[in-house]
């Protein structure tokens, strides 16, 4: 009995799977599309590799307005000095240069001190720093 009532089963829902046909309609937003061929679009490397290396913190503060007036102060006096102002809630900080060595960092915050006297320096993830013609070491 236990037989029949498997074949006619296997039977019944055979007939069942091979008898449904259909059209499906599938309605949806354009964006989804557009968030799909952005989400696989293949992205290049960082082109400013990272080291490890030294940068001089100058200033923080939790207004902005003070970072930029800092920061204008130190451009005016180092204009070949990379700037960069990290935001960390509430505070905005602005640090300075790519230094490879700590030297190189002591430098600059020696000849800053009177202007930022509370500034020090921090060992951080650095951009190469750039080379220009009067720094090269050819003659």
């Amino acid at each position: 009995m236990i037989k029949i009532l498997l074949i006619g089963l296997i039977c019944f829902s055979g007939s069942m799977i091979f008898a449904q046909e259909g059209n499906i309609k599938v309605i949806k937003d354009n964006r989804i599309n557009a968030l799909v061929a952005k989400q696989s679009k293949i992205t290049p490397p960082d082109v400013k590799p990272h080291i490890d290396g030294f940068r001089v913190q100058l200033y923080f503060d939790s207004e902005r307005g003070n970072i930029n007036d800092a920061r204008s102060r130190f451009i005016s006096r180092f204009p070949k000095i990379d700037t960069y102002v990290d935001y960390n809630a509430p505070n905005f900080f602005l640090k300075v240069g790519d230094f490879r060595t700590r030297l190189e960092a002591e430098k600059v915050k020696a000849a800053i001190t009177v202007e930022f006297p509370t500034s020090f320096i921090i060992k951080e993830d650095i951009f190469l720093p750039r080379l220009d013609k009067e720094d090269s070491f050819d003659n």
